[in-house]
């Protein structure tokens, strides 16, 4: 299984389960028995069609500490729950109809770990589970590529299976707009029109938006929206060029993209109708999240007062409408509410960054720009913390997935693939690399808000190539997110091979790294 549970306790004996086996479950369960059903099938092929063999009921789980930090969909649900298999059948219960999805989760992974021939055979055993961090996700770049429903469903699937719980959809940057306000059209009649390059451009409609948030809430995902500002708002300024400043400046960053140094100006009145526009009519389409996403990073150029200023305001915008704040690091430099979330990518260390002769060398006009960015950051998450407010825990150094890959596949199309994703500045890393390492070593446990990756998608073409990015990583991520213990490694590979029937099952594609002997 990964996560790895909590607690696992061997018994004698086994417990044989075919198609002719079923679920029996009180009413208030039956939501999360049919995803099981469903998601069992495409897992693995077996279709339950019995009503006996594995018992689901409502209880409390104590053996097990609550989880730290906060939900993106402001609750306190218990996600706790227990697994039994003894010779007479499997039993899960747990104290929410969320705790015993996850519950069913993990009997997925068990069932299609041992089906052989339309029976799985599941050794007798007692498991007591649950998350060490509430908040589990990914960050999803929508707007460098533009990726379709569709696949964001897939990808929905993969957080699921793993027990992530968030999906963040930076929906919003400099390359495109891809979500409706309707009061204001141009921003996707223009501003959602293209991508990096020549990739396409395009938006979600209400109506898509609705049924991937629906899509998400069955799976127990929480989708957040990022509405990136004050920077990163070309696309805001292709539309309304009457938000932008007098003269654009860029810097070509020589892989087909530009580095905007335009932001918002917090001092015009344009701007902020324009801000209240936007949150009217995006946050009504999000209502699971607790949470809306003001981002805050990288405004290039911007004075750090107007900066601060900008923060501020837009972040009691927010909270004017119900929501709370979320933001990358850099919003630690403008006055925060203790409510509000900080979500710490930034862990490069300026001084060090000279000592890799490897790495290459950023574009002269982009030096000095990084340099004053990176020696700010060093700031952000001790301001955080002192005012009150908690970490997302998001380092580039461990949790993103734009980095290349540094296995080798067993695929030699993949192998070429490997060689043009991915951002050569993060430097190559492992599988390996993504589980060796503990959120408590970045900051204390109680000052986590929660877990969360990021995949940019600068090198990314198509689905294949966001997949493989993102597999076999996601499992790693979770294995941090959810699990206490040390991870490792050899016995996380042995765990980790044994996925791939139910991704090859999916058509989801992976790494096929040498490092792991995949089933």
């Amino acid at each position: 299984m990964i996560p790895v549970p909590a607690l696992l306790s061997p018994a004698d004996g086994s417990f044989t389960l075919t198609a002719s086996s079923g679920v029996a479950a009180p009413p208030e369960l039956a939501g999360p028995v049919a995803r099981f059903v469903e998601d069992l099938q495409l897992d693995c092929g077996l279709a339950l069609a019995g009503d006996s063999g594995i018992t689901v009921e409502l209880g409390p789980v104590d053996d097990v500490p609550p989880a730290a930090g906060v939900r993106a969909d402001g609750s306190d649900v218990d996600e706790r729950h227990g697994l039994e298999v003894t010779v007479e059948g499997v039993r899960i219960w747990g104290p929410t109809p969320e705790a015993v999805h996850r519950g069913l989760t993990s009997l997925r992974q068990l069932v299609s770990a041992q089906l052989q021939d339309g029976t799985a055979v599941l050794p007798a055993a007692r498991i007591v589970d649950g998350p060490r961090f509430a908040w589990r996700g990914l960050s999803l770049d929508v707007v460098r590529t533009f990726h379709a429903p569709a696949e964001v469903r897939r990808i929905i699937d993969m957080l699921a299976l793993y027990k992530l719980n968030v999906l963040h959809l930076h929906l919003t940057d400099d390359q495109g707009w891809r979500v409706e306000v309707p009061s204001r059209p141009a921003l996707t009649e223009v501003g959602a029109t293209g991508a990096i390059g020549d990739r396409p451009g395009g938006f979600y409609s209400l109506a898509e938006l609705a049924e991937l948030v629906a899509y998400a809430a069955d799976r127990y995902v929480t989708v957040v929206p990022e509405i990136d500002m004050p920077g990163h708002t070309s696309a805001v300024f292709k539309a309304y060029p009457e938000l932008g400043p007098s003269e654009a400046q860029s810097i070509d960053l020589g892989n087909g993209d530009s580095l905007h140094l335009g932001t918002l100006d917090p001092g015009r009145d344009e701007t902020w109708a324009f801000v209240e526009e936007v949150l009217d009519a995006v946050i009504p389409q999000f209502p699971r999240s607790a949470y809306v996403h003001i981002g805050g990073d990288e405004t290039w150029g911007m004075a750090d007062e107007d900066h601060a200023a900008f923060v501020e305001k837009a972040s009691a915008l927010v909270r004017e409408r119900g929501k709370k704040v979320v933001g990358w690091q850099e919003i630690a430099r403008a006055k925060l509410d203790s409510e509000d979330v900080v979500q710490y990518w930034l862990d490069l260390d300026i001084d060090k960054m000279g000592e890799n002769p490897d790495a290459p060398t950023p574009p002269a006009d982009l030096l000095p720009v990084l340099v004053e960015a990176l020696r700010k950051a060093k700031y952000d998450a001790p301001k955080a913390l002192e005012q009150g407010a908690k970490l997302i825990v998001s380092p580039v150094t461990w949790l993103y997935f734009d980095r290349p890959h540094a296995d080798t596949s067993a695929d030699p199309e993949q192998e070429k693939a490997r060689e043009r994703l991915g951002l050569e500045f993060y430097g190559a890393a492992s599988i390996e690399h993504g589980i060796s390492w503990d959120p408590a070593d970045i900051v204390d446990p109680d000052q986590i808000a929660g877990i969360e990756a990021a995949i940019w998608c600068e090198t990314v073409t198509s689905s294949d190539d966001l997949e493989l990015l993102l597999l076999p990583r996601i499992p790693g991520l979770a294995e941090k997110a959810w699990s206490r213990q040390t991870t490792n490694w050899p016995e996380y590979a042995t765990r980790l091979a044994q996925q791939s029937p139910t991704w090859r099952n999916r058509t989801w594609t992976w790494l096929q790294s040498t490092e792991v002997d995949w089933k």
